[in-house]
């Protein structure tokens, strides 16, 4: 049996110790705001209609951001429990001498999850799972969400945050900015204002690193492309963004973004794929 804090367990399962990593990082994050929120200088006094609006705001996003993260978690996108044998004979499907098996096309060997992934894309470092067919989905959505949540608390934070920084000169500005943890520790900072700074930064950082994200999967999506094939400049399976986002999302590919739950069954069972070769022929 395996460890469970190693880069993958010998049954392929993921690795838990960067899951466990990023939980500790939200936990923190979590932790500090709600210090700014109720101790320190905190988003200015709203209405009661923009305070209704903005924690309904705040649940449908958390909502969201964990529902899909849960998906992401429980979906297997790897070959485990899949029958394969026999079906890539006279195919020319690739042989994994690792998982000791026949991989169909787009699967790919991960050798942090140590096994193979059905329509593989890459490796998610942050919540220590691959990503592929099971769990694109689920993926997309929660770049959308996190991406939506960070943005959301540092606009609440926006103004309190600007009222630190005019507070200071321009060297002490761009000091608290790049290295809050510096200004703490010299004394030159509250602990207040820098949970303030600190929070606020890693929301901005956070929100543009999930949108470069969402940004690039998307253009993946609409292309019918993995990142691997992107890199390798593939494009068998691109069938027009209509075909390769009901692919990727479900014939409901447009409502799939607003609830995690929504049913939307993928087309496809991950081991056979339309190709472009196939719909020139259906239409010839």
């Amino acid at each position: 049996m395996g460890q469970p804090w190693a880069a993958g367990s010998a049954d392929g399962a993921p690795a838990r110790l960067p899951l466990v990593l990023t939980a500790l990082w939200a936990a923190a994050v979590g932790l500090e705001l709600a210090y700014v929120l109720v101790l320190g200088p905190g988003p200015p006094p709203l209405g009661p209609l923009a305070r209704a609006l903005q924690l309904a705001l705040a649940a449908f996003q958390l909502l969201n951001l964990l529902g899909n993260v849960g998906l992401f978690l429980r979906s297997d996108p790897s070959i485990r429990g899949v029958m394969l044998a026999g079906r890539g004979l006279g195919q020319g499907w690739a042989y994994c001498y690792q998982c000791q098996s026949q991989v169909p096309p787009r699967s790919g060997h991960c050798s942090a999850c140590r096994v193979c992934i059905l329509r593989r894309d890459h490796h998610c470092r942050l919540l220590g799972r691959c990503v592929g067919f099971g769990n694109y989905r689920p993926f997309l959505c929660l770049l959308l969400h996190a991406a939506g949540v960070l943005l959301h608390i540092s606009v609440l934070l926006g103004p309190a945050l600007s009222a630190l920084l005019r507070a200071h000169t321009p060297l002490h500005m761009a000091a608290l900015l790049l290295l809050p943890w510096l200004m703490l520790l010299t004394g030159r900072v509250s602990l207040a204002q820098f949970a303030l700074a600190f929070v606020t930064d890693t929301c901005v950082a956070g929100a543009l690193l999930c949108g470069a994200g969402l940004l690039f999967h998307g253009m993946l999506l609409l292309r019918g492309q993995t990142t691997w094939e992107w890199a390798r400049g593939q494009h068998s399976y691109d069938l027009g963004p209509c075909h390769n986002l009901q692919a990727a999302l479900g014939p409901r590919w447009a409502l799939v973004w607003l609830w995690p739950f929504l049913a939307s069954p993928l087309p496809g069972d991950g081991i056979t794929f339309q190709t472009t070769a196939d719909v020139g022929h259906t239409a010839s």
